[in-house]
């Protein structure tokens, strides 16, 4: 059923989306909100394909290292457990900006925090091998640069989920969210398959280059055209302004947290992340020590 066109004389009907053929009592659907205003159905439509690819480059980025750990282990000579801290260093950084990232996306808009933090990550992954080979003591900096990482990664997800609450309709939300996220699967594995290749045949850098420049890309990409081109910058007064005006909207947390759902979901997550991530980040270990004669994709062997 097709949509009828807006009434430009009235200054509120522009945000109103009627339906040709319904009754003339029927309460139009409205896109606006005590928060802002919905997504049409053409803005969705740009905006979910490209949020599906900034969560498979977050995962690109976030896979880049337990997938040249290995070879960069050889390379520097470090031990199991050396390795491990490197691993690990990206959670701690990742978990301590989860709820400040949700807060301060809930105040200054998730798009805007959502674009900083890319380009952020993104030139941390880009410049590692610089930082690692200029370093006399390449796993302090390495650590250092994968908690970095995870402080910034830690707000991508509380700053989509802040977007989806304000940009897309409850009944839509979760759906949407279901196919942005989907980019997290798709992103490991394409970071799997064309890693390992990169790895064998260009080395360990090449690996980080490939995940970094999309996301810097990305990131610029989403300032230029769904941003359009606005200040980003993030200003004291600005900040002040909303955390002021937050005072205004209490969350219920005793409420929340005495729901035996809130808990259900809470532990199962831990369950998921806690399983999903040790094998994220050990797996290629695992494989290249007990196949160490395979590596990447030997075309020979595939039957050329």
């Amino acid at each position: 059923m097709a949509f009828a066109a807006y009434n430009e004389g009235d200054k509120n009907s522009n945000m109103n989306l009627m339906r040709t053929g319904d009754s003339p009592n029927e309460v139009p659907i409205s896109r606006t909100h005590a928060h802002g205003t919905y997504w049409s159905k053409s803005e969705a439509k740009s905006w979910v394909p490209f949020l599906f690819m900034g969560t498979c480059l977050l995962y690109c980025a976030r896979v880049t290292l337990p997938i040249c750990v290995s070879a960069m282990a050889e390379q520097y000579e470090w031990d199991k457990k050396q390795s491990g801290v490197v691993l690990g260093s990206f959670f701690w950084g990742y978990c301590l900006t989860q709820i400040i990232g949700g807060y301060i996306s809930d105040r200054l808009g998730g798009a805007k925090i959502l674009m900083l933090s890319t380009c952020a990550w993104g030139f941390v992954v880009i410049f590692t091998p610089v930082i690692v080979h200029q370093s006399s003591s390449p796993i302090v900096l390495l650590t250092a640069s994968r908690f970095l990482m995870g402080l910034l990664q830690g707000v991508f997800y509380p700053s989509l989920m802040s977007l989806f609450s304000i940009k897309v309709r409850e009944s839509d939300r979760a759906f949407t969210s279901s196919s942005v996220c989907t980019g997290s699967q798709v992103g490991t594995l394409l970071l799997g398959a064309v890693g390992s290749v990169l790895l064998h045949r260009y080395g360990w850098e090449s690996v980080f280059y490939f995940s970094g420049l999309p996301s810097l890309l990305w990131g610029v990409c989403m300032w230029k055209y769904f941003l359009k081109g606005q200040d980003q910058i993030i200003s004291l007064e600005s900040l002040g302004n909303g955390l002021v005006n937050s005072k205004n909207s209490k969350v219920p947390w005793r409420k929340l947290f005495q729901s035996t759902a809130v808990w259900a979901v809470i532990v199962a997550h831990i369950c998921l992340a806690g399983t999903f991530f040790c094998l994220l980040s050990w797996m290629p270990t695992f494989f290249h020590d007990l196949f160490p004669e395979s590596k990447g994709l030997t075309l020979p062997k595939c039957g050329r």
